[in-house]
């Protein structure tokens, strides 16, 4: 009886409520009760044509955003991960060190984009390339904050004694470290990456749209609503859903295939 009660509010009840939406915003209804109309605000058949016909130049674009995301995400997860482990090492300096680097969270996005794309502006002289280490950058800053919080309460959130029996059987700090204090950070690096994907991907849509280089769902958003192309621009944002929504369904299912493992070990 659980588990399909946890089926139903966590599956069906969310699919119904988008088929609600769906069926709303497809018979115009939505329209009316939010002052619209289908120009400014596609029917989402309409979407889902312009989808199929620009499919290649739209899967082009996917690709690029996907690209920058997964590159920044995995190096700021790395560089995540050790910032979290050197101030476990140290700390006393570690925790006041986090708590500065936090605050990177608290800029804005939209404000922080065009200042790394200037500050980034001398890598290279071709576009594409300045463009693309800009949007990688930003990224992997975000991601990095993400990371190293979460993992630094994983690596430092012990079970009540643990430490203290591991102790008694004469471990040294290496040992304690690397057997406990490491293992009981993996579970902390799932619900960092529950943060880092979503930020990942709406930080490089946001590099995307200031970027110099026209490419990636980002800036062909901003390109279709600048010439007045809204149903493209739904479109491309429609693909930016879809990408976030399968990014957060891959970290879903690797987290619950890890604690199957871990559970039968």
């Amino acid at each position: 009886m659980k588990k399909t009660k946890i089926s139903f509010s966590g599956v069906l009840l969310p699919l119904a409520f988008g088929a609600l939406v769906l069926i709303i915003w497809q018979t115009e209804l939505l329209h009316k009760i939010i002052g619209t109309n289908t120009f400014t605000l596609p029917l989402p058949t309409t979407i889902i044509r312009i989808i199929g016909e620009n499919l290649d130049s739209i899967s082009a674009n996917a690709f690029d955003t996907i690209e920058v995301a997964l590159i920044g995400l995995v190096l700021g997860s790395i560089i995540g991960y050790l910032i979290s482990i050197l101030a476990a090492i140290f700390p006393k300096w570690g925790s006041g060190g986090l708590k500065v680097i936090a605050l990177l969270s608290a800029i804005p996005i939209i404000a922080l984009a065009p200042v790394i794309t200037n500050l980034t502006k001398d890598f290279s002289t071709i576009a594409p390339e300045r463009s693309m280490f800009a949007k990688i950058v930003l990224v992997t800053l975000l991601s990095a904050v993400s990371m190293s919080v979460g993992v630094y309460r994983g690596l430092t959130d012990l079970k009540p004694f643990s430490e203290d029996l591991l102790q008694t059987y004469a471990a040294t700090k290496f040992d304690i470290f690397i057997k406990l204090r490491l293992p009981n950070s993996v579970s902390y690096i799932f619900t960092a990456l529950r943060v880092s994907i979503p930020t990942a991907i709406i930080s490089t849509l946001i590099a995307e749209y200031f970027a110099e280089y026209i490419t990636g769902v980002g800036r062909q958003i901003r390109e279709n609503i600048i010439t007045s192309q809204y149903s493209t621009a739904w479109a491309y944002i429609t693909v930016a859903c879809a990408i976030g929504i399968i990014a957060y369904m891959f970290l879903v299912l690797a987290e619950r295939l890890y604690k199957k493992k871990k559970h039968k070990i």
